[in-house]
């Protein structure tokens, strides 16, 4: 497992059941009704979906030291979903391109590989193949949260004119891990807030509390480290993370490393699947003059 699978890992943590056995009222200590989490486990695996559907801007702030070294990284780009993947264009830190004639020339391979995905083939199917086993394996550790932790109601919190609630969440000292991803579950703990009128997860603060081995004996993330995410309702029932932090001290191969990474996102747009997104791809390269607009017969 790398240091990237384990932040993504961490990322998928929010939502769970929260406790075998009957629901109760909720004050604050208490075990929080099942109920309240069955939107939320399924808004989560609804918005890994949407990322392969909705283009976004990126900021990733990172900052990496050692003993050795400290340098501070700021990279923004355009995601644009691909139907098998998704592509990445880079951007000023603006947010928009410094290099017309390079941006042009990542929307043509956009265009391409867009075109492609909307193929149908042997080569296309089994592209996407991977993708739906990739996505099956991330819903499968979703699902492994609703008996991996147990939440107590920790009281109510405005964000905007929206009211949160707020839970506590620790490991279910009952919960099994089923795999080496999941037992990561074991070893967090933190705080989750519903939105109380969708029941989706807006925000989750977690911190590690048992170091995690990566990379077969490479690498460990110790103990302390914290991470944490906010997210936003972008399309009817449609919850996308706005911003993400991690905040790691670990092990890698013989060396220290201390990781603080921020990662912002916006201008969420749905453009939809291949056959969807190639005209729009296609009406921005005609208005950029990059190709001919396509003719229409009177």
């Amino acid at each position: 497992m790398r240091l990237s699978q384990m932040t993504l890992i961490l990322s998928l943590l929010p939502l769970a059941q929260a406790w075998e056995g009957n629901a109760v009222t909720e004050s604050d200590g208490e075990r929080a009704d099942p109920a309240r989490f069955e939107k939320a486990i399924a808004g989560l695996k609804e918005s890994e979906q949407a990322m392969y559907l909705f283009e976004r801007i990126e900021r990733v702030e990172e900052r990496k030291s050692s003993a050795e070294t400290s340098q501070t990284e700021v990279k923004v780009a355009r995601l644009f979903p691909a139907g098998t993947g998704i592509a990445h264009i880079a951007l000023g830190t603006e947010g928009i391109p410094t290099n017309s004639a390079a941006y042009r020339g990542e929307l043509e391979k956009l265009l391409n590989s867009l075109t492609w995905a909307a193929a149908s083939g042997k080569p296309q199917r089994e592209a996407y193949e991977r993708v739906t086993k990739k996505q099956k394996e991330r819903a499968d550790l979703i699902d492994q949260t609703r008996s991996a932790f147990v939440f107590t109601f920790a009281g109510q919190e405005k964000r905007g004119d929206r009211t949160l609630s707020k839970f506590r969440m620790e490991p279910n000292p009952n919960y099994r891990p089923t795999s080496r991803s999941a037992s990561i579950f074991t070893k967090v703990k933190g705080f989750v807030w519903l939105d109380d009128a969708s029941g989706q997860m807006a925000r989750i603060q977690g911190e590690v509390t048992d170091d995690i081995s990566f990379g077969i004996f490479l690498g460990k993330i110790f103990k302390g480290s914290h991470f944490a995410q906010e997210r936003y309702e972008f399309a009817p029932g449609v919850w996308l993370p706005t911003y993400s932090a991690y905040d790691f001290d670990a092990r890698k191969f013989f060396s220290s490393i201390s990781v603080h990474q921020k990662t912002y996102a916006s201008h969420y747009k749905r453009v939809g699947p291949p056959a969807e997104a190639i005209p729009i791809v296609r009406t921005e390269l005609e208005k950029l003059g990059a190709i001919t607009p396509t003719s229409t017969n009177p």
